[in-house]
């Protein structure tokens, strides 16, 4: 460089260090700005002119309702941030404000109104002041509905007889004639009405034609809509896409789809479901192939992802009854050798350490699947820490509606503390039955469930003494008075009925384990008590497993109204009672009464109760998540 400084003239010498000497360090006789400035001073720039207006807006009308919706809406309101505005530009703006606020009110049903615009320029003296547009509207009166046609073609309409559907998607129209008129409620309606032709039979349904005749003089609305049914569908074959480590015959007796029966959207989401929360898969995707050229037979595409091949699940939490809880799951979806199922789990709480595993064989071709488990266990049973473990195996078939398992279970029992029972061991052969008939599984508003369990066994240690133990529960969600808006919009409070009841049928000597007794208490049973406080009484008032289980509890439930409007909250009233005893009569009856809320989240109701318990007479909360029966 210096060489060639000397080779300049004196002159030229200073010219050219001078211009390195600029680009090098930035020269502040020049306009020059580097790019990070220029980026950080560009936002500045733009939201410093976002928040110069250029005029006010006013909608004036006698319907606050009206008022509100153009002034959210008008296509004016695009503009307001342009303060650079010409003249030219003002009066396209201005000409075309009453014909955008007519499509707007159109929406709403008004379709004779009186429009008027005004622009009231700024005084000359008051730099600060911005021009104001006045907009004033007289909707006029509301459109009515005055006749609905709703028609029907294609395979819905030659069924014979008169096609259910048919019947209850007029009975369901909501546009009634004598009703107000408005865009939004047009289209729900229709399509309301082409969601319930499509869920059963008719999935390519869609609407054919339809028309609002309107009649701006009578503010009167004539509408009438055609679907087009389509075809009949029925599900054909499960064709799995993505399906590369598990047994692809195991996921079509898993999902359980019946073939050749007619197309159901709600089986086509529990089969979905059912695939879903099988642990063998991520994500489920079903969808019927409407392109086929065999409705009769249509293909149930399935796109899977399947699950890691084990899965460690780590979890914290905390409830009313058991304290802080750690639990850790770990899941094998396909054991060496064998290609079942395992999942093992350890959870420690306050009142309970558990470890145990359950292994579970694929379905076979009726539903019923092999299954075995184990576990061992140390918890607070009554006024005892209690060992136990305890082996099953058998079988099991779960359906839509309806669980079902037979097996045999092997349990041992060891009871510590003051006045303890024996250890005992015991063997019986087991049946259970669940029926689930609830209008949701997550979330239930009416239906019921029922469940039973009958075990007959044999006591082994200290000694052999034949045993019957029955068990069973029901909970029912009965509609009662609806709580209904000044909108016209309803909601139905319901009341929750529950029952529970249990014996084992011994002699009166003989030593069954005690995880084969009753006890009661808790969260799911008779609230204000504390998880399982509720049992027999020994002379010196230890409190154990009995032989006899009774409760009961009623529950009702009413949606809350927040600003006028349902909201996912509702409060409860309530009453439970339940009683343990060796014998009926040495059963004393507990009762409970509280209020409550419920609030409907995403994976079921989220339950919190307040419960005083009668005769201890203290006061509980009660927290539980979700639903389950």
């Amino acid at each position: 460089m210096w060489g060639l400084l000397r080779g300049l003239a004196p002159v030229g010498r200073w010219v050219l260090l001078g211009v390195v000497l600029c680009a090098v360090a930035g020269c502040s006789g020049l306009p020059v700005r580097n790019q990070e400035q220029h980026n950080q001073d560009a936002p500045s720039q733009s939201s410093a002119v976002s928040e110069v207006e250029a005029f006010t807006l006013q909608v004036r009308s006698p319907n606050e309702e009206v008022a509100a919706y153009l002034e959210k809406h008008l296509e004016l309101q695009r503009f307001r941030t342009l303060p650079e505005l010409q003249e030219r530009e003002w009066l396209r703006l201005l000409a075309a404000v009453p014909e955008d606020a007519r499509e707007l009110l159109a929406t709403l049903g008004y379709f004779a109104p009186t429009i008027a615009v005004e622009r009231t320029l700024a005084p000359h003296a008051d730099a600060q002041a911005l021009p104001q547009i006045t907009l004033t509207v007289e909707p006029g009166a509301a459109t009515q509905i005055a006749q609905v046609q709703i028609d029907f073609v294609g395979a819905v309409a030659q069924a014979e007889p008169a096609s259910p559907q048919i019947a209850q998607i007029r009975q369901s129209w909501n546009l009634a004639p004598g009703q107000l008129f408005t865009q939004a409620a047009w289209d729900g309606a229709k399509a309301l009405g082409l969601r319930s032709l499509q869920a059963r039979h008719y999935p390519a349904a869609r609407i054919a034609h339809s028309h609002a005749l309107i009649d701006a003089d009578q503010h009167r609305a004539d509408l009438s809509v055609r679907y087009d049914s389509g075809p009949a569908y029925r599900f054909g074959t499960l064709q799995l896409h993505g399906q590369q480590r598990y047994d692809p015959e195991g996921a079509r007796r898993i999902a359980r789809l019946p073939m050749g029966a007619s197309y159901d959207q709600a089986q086509l989401l529990e089969a979905q479901q059912r695939l879903a929360s099988s642990g063998y898969y991520d994500t489920v995707f079903l969808r019927l192939d409407t392109d086929t050229a065999t409705p009769e037979a249509a293909p149930v595409v399935a796109q899977v992802r399947e699950a890691q091949l084990q899965k460690w699940v780590f979890g914290l939490g905390v409830s009313t009854d058991s304290g802080a809880r750690l639990r850790i799951d770990h899941t094998h979806n396909r054991l060496p050798g064998l290609g079942w199922r395992a999942v093992s789990k350890l959870s420690l709480d306050q009142q309970t350490k558990l470890l145990a595993t359950q292994w579970m064989d694929l379905p076979n071709e009726q539903g019923w699947r092999w299954f075995g488990g184990g576990q061992v266990q140390r918890e607070v049973t009554g006024s005892y820490q209690v060992n136990s473990a305890r082996l099953q195996a058998g079988q099991r078939r779960d359906s839509e509606r309806i669980d079902r398992s037979n097996y045999l279970q092997y349990d041992y029992a060891h009871a510590q503390g003051t006045a303890a029972p024996p250890s005992s061991t015991a063997l019986s052969a087991n049946h259970s039955w669940t029926g689930r008939y609830f209008d949701s599984t997550t979330a239930p508003a009416a239906g019921y469930g029922l469940a039973w369990e009958l075990g007959v066994g044999m006591t082994l240690h200290p000694q052999r003494d034949p045993f019957v133990r029955l068990l069973g529960r029901w909970l029912a969600f009965v509609p009662s008075q609806a709580v209904t808006l000044p909108s016209g919009r309803s909601r139905q409070s319901r009341w929750a009925l529950r029952a529970e009841g249990g014996a084992v049928l011994a002699r009166e000597g003989a030593s069954l384990p005690v995880t084969q007794l009753f006890l009661t208490g808790g969260d799911t049973t008779v609230r204000g008590y504390g998880y399982h406080q509720i049992g027999a009484r020994t002379v010196l008032h230890q409190l154990y497993g009995g032989r006899y289980l009774a409760v009961t509890s009623v529950e009702w439930q009413r949606p809350i109204v927040l600003n006028g409007q349902f909201s996912d909250w509702e409060s409860t009233l309530f009453a439970d009672a339940g009683a343990v005893g060796d014998t009926p009569r040495a059963m004393r009856l507990r009762t409970s009464v509280g209020a409550g809320v419920r609030w409907r989240s995403p994976v079921g109701p989220l339950q919190a109760d307040v419960a005083y318990g009668v005769q201890d007479q203290s006061v509980r909360l009660h927290l539980r998540l979700g639903f389950s029966f």
